[in-house]
């Protein structure tokens, strides 16, 4: 343990494309696709056979077999065997989380280096059955003789073999994501044209990196894919207007398939380090982790379901003395075009920042110009444990390209939470 903090350095990231779910990736697990990333940051920055301090991990769509998913990845990746790996999970701010969780370690001195990561699979999603089914079974496996394993059979139906399928509401309220986001669409009076509008700019602008060679080396091609399958570089305002709406079919619904992020696989991985072990293993250093906060909102009594980042920037802002215009850069997590307008609309209001974030004025507007200047999760995908991950090997390629500066990230996140960082380039 060091006596003062340490400055967090980034030296960058690695993601494998990402895909739309029963695509590209339709036969690859968990396991395979985090394994994938991390060796992507190994062969990146030369990593082979080393022994880091820890890889941190997670992800939110999970078999019963990737209950040590971290330490699995690792096992299968090529750095050394004796890295611990440690799994977590936060929904999609999971892998954001697990930077901020190994960040702090390194800045009190406990560690010295770590990778954070996060993967996701929908098109490999856990099929589950029935509890009685499940105890079934559990008493099948349990039974010694012939009569015990009759009595596990006793009264056994066909229709105990009907699956569960799988969902990703909310426990509590039963909804999906997108339905809560409908709400917080009507109740903040956010535009459909405005959110495809959103959309069709994070198209664009992603394309143009790509055709610009920003992501040459954050997209390490896997599995015979090389760019995000979720890109159009060819939608229009015209297409992304005929497309139906998918969460409400009153004549209010604004969310459709255009505006809100499709169900992605992938996975992402970040290095972070102190500036001796970075200086030690000579690599250069694009930015530092200076600080983050996690936020939660009430969303089962009515707060909108991703309106946490609202309250966690505020409240990061006021441990640092910094305003929401003090940034060069703003990396905000595209859920939903409509949450990304509901959560700018916020903190633009001076009833909510008074009334819910405690604040004597608005937090204010930012330049939008500045806001996900090279796409985000609408156009690239949104595997939800990898998001953060990705955002953060963004965010400190931007600036390591410019040369100096500073940015926000905001990840909003299922169960009503929100994670946000700050990341700074002297």
């Amino acid at each position: 343990m060091t006596e003062s903090l340490r400055r967090v350095a980034i030296v960058g990231g690695s993601r494998i494309p990402f895909c739309r779910s029963n695509s590209l990736y339709a036969d690859k697990s968990n396991l395979d696709m985090l394994s994938a990333a991390i060796d992507g940051v190994v062969e990146r920055f030369s990593l082979a056979g080393e022994q880091l301090d820890e890889v941190m991990a997670g992800a939110v769509m999970t078999h019963s077999r990737d209950f040590n998913l971290a330490r699995e990845a690792v096992l299968s990746s090529r750095l050394s065997p004796l890295t611990p790996g440690i799994t977590m999970q936060q929904a999609c701010g999971t892998s954001l989380q697990a930077a901020l969780n190994i960040g702090a370690k390194i800045a009190t001195g406990q560690i010295e280096s770590g990778i954070a990561a996060g993967t996701d699979t929908t098109s490999d999603a856990p099929i589950v059955f029935s509890d009685r089914f499940a105890h079934r079974m559990i008493n099948l496996s349990q039974a010694r003789t012939m009569k015990q394993r009759l009595a596990a059979l006793k009264g056994f139906g066909p229709g105990e073999l009907k699956p569960v399928s799988p969902t990703n509401g909310e426990m509590r309220t039963r909804l999906s994501m997108g339905q809560h986001c409908e709400r917080m669409a009507q109740e903040w009076h956010i535009k459909r044209e405005d959110q495809d509008q959103l959309a069709f700019n994070s198209h664009q602008k992603a394309a143009a990196a790509y055709e610009d060679g920003f992501f040459d080396e954050l997209v390490t091609p896997w599995s015979g894919v090389s760019r995000d399958n979720n890109l159009r570089a060819d939608t229009s305002l015209e297409k992304l207007a005929t497309l139906r709406t998918v969460f409400d079919k009153g004549s209010k619904a604004t969310l459709s398939a255009g505006n809100s992020t499709s169900l992605t696989d992938g996975a992402a991985a970040v290095l972070l380090c102190s500036e001796e072990w970075a200086a030690e293993h000579e690599l250069p250093v694009q930015a530092y982790l200076t600080t983050g906060r996690s936020a939660a909102v009430d969303f089962v009594n009515d707060e909108g379901l991703l309106m946490a980042p609202t309250v966690a920037v505020a409240e990061m802002l006021q441990r640092t003395g910094l305003k929401l215009q003090d940034f060069d850069f703003y990396e905000i997590h595209e859920a939903f075009a409509a949450q990304v307008l509901c959560t700018l609309k916020a903190w633009e209001s001076e009833d909510y920042c008074r009334e819910r974030l405690g604040l004597s004025e608005p937090l204010g507007s930012i330049d939008r110009d500045k806001m996900n200047i090279h796409g985000s999760s609408l156009a690239v995908g949104h595997p939800f444990a990898a998001t953060g991950a990705r955002i953060l090997a963004t965010l400190a390629q931007i600036l390591e390209q410019k040369g100096s500066g500073r940015g926000l990230i905001s990840v909003c996140t299922a169960g009503g939470m929100g994670v946000c960082a700050i990341l700074e380039r002297p």
